[in-house]
């Protein structure tokens, strides 16, 4: 029952999220400073933890961590993220995304100095899914956005399991939520000096529908969001939270297609998809630490 939850919680926060993409796309990007837009969904996030934050009893290391995972995988990646949307379309850089499963069990197995063939194989099976969904035309920027996306990924993916390893060393009875606010005030550290020295204070939202773009995306997607999908990256295995990462994709293709009418390919959409729900099946049936997790 418990992994049911914790895998509902990763769909839950997948869904959320496949409307982030778009929205950036569609009413931010090319508007917006993309520094701006950052700082604000990370000041945003971070007011609706502060309230709840534990300033004492914490100890020094476990703030460290958080603090650090926070500059990790919202800061560096989300910087980089909304850049990338400066040079490629929606589609591309949900296909750019399709790495991030391979960084998170490479990434997990180095700091358990360890080799799990069976993680690493179903996240590869992952990403051949996702690459079916999306291998076609890409714009004439995509090395510089393929770049910066591949950054996002790997800093995003160290993030994710970052926190987790940092929650299995230093377990508090208090809930998590006392502690995630460090998350967001490492987020800061990185998106305040980035905006003062980057930022372009004339390309400041202009209309109340990307003032409310930014607040939907400060409070649910970053706020709910991260805070739910690091709770649940806690409790699953490494080879399921890697391919999580990538069923985004085809979330994201389908909320693209159906509600801002992008041309998509529903043959290879569904293809993919049947792809990553295989590589779920693989990794819950051949890896031993999904098995035992899975009867926790």
């Amino acid at each position: 029952m418990g992994e049911i939850i914790n895998m509902g919680l990763l769909v839950f926060v997948t869904v959320l999220w496949a409307f982030s993409f778009s929205l950036i796309g569609e009413f931010l990007a090319g508007q917006v400073d993309s520094d701006f837009a950052v700082l604000t969904r990370v000041l945003i996030a971070s007011l609706i933890f502060l309230p709840f934050t534990r300033w004492r009893g914490v100890p020094s290391g476990l703030k460290l961590g958080i603090l650090v995972t926070g500059m990790l995988q919202f800061g560096v990646t989300y910087l980089c993220l909304y850049r990338s949307f400066s040079y490629l379309t929606v589609p591309e850089v949900l296909l750019f995304t399709i790495f991030t499963p391979l960084y998170v069990t490479l990434l997990d197995d180095a700091l358990f100095r360890r080799f799990s063939p069976v993680a690493l194989l179903a996240a590869a099976i992952a990403t051949v899914g996702a690459g079916i969904i999306r291998y076609d035309g890409l714009s004439q920027d995509f090395v510089t956005g393929f770049l910066l996306l591949q950054v996002a990924n790997f800093t995003f993916a160290a993030g994710q399991v970052g926190y987790k390893h940092v929650m299995q060393r230093y377990p508090l009875d208090l809930g998590s939520f006392r502690t995630f606010g460090y998350f967001f005030f490492g987020a800061l550290i990185i998106a305040l000096p980035s905006f003062l020295i980057f930022g372009n204070p004339e390309r400041l939202p202009s209309t109340g529908l990307q003032w409310g773009v930014l607040a939907w995306l400060g409070f649910a997607a970053s706020g709910l969001g991260l805070f739910l999908w690091n709770r649940g990256a806690c409790k699953v295995d490494a080879g399921t939270l890697a391919i999580m990462n990538n069923a985004l994709v085809p979330a994201g293709l389908l909320v693209n297609l159906l509600i801002w009418n992008r041309d998509a390919d529903l043959l290879r959409l569904a293809i993919g998809g049947a792809v990553i729900v295989f590589s779920l099946w693989v990794n819950a049936r051949f890896h031993p630490r999904a098995r035992l997790t899975a009867t926790a």
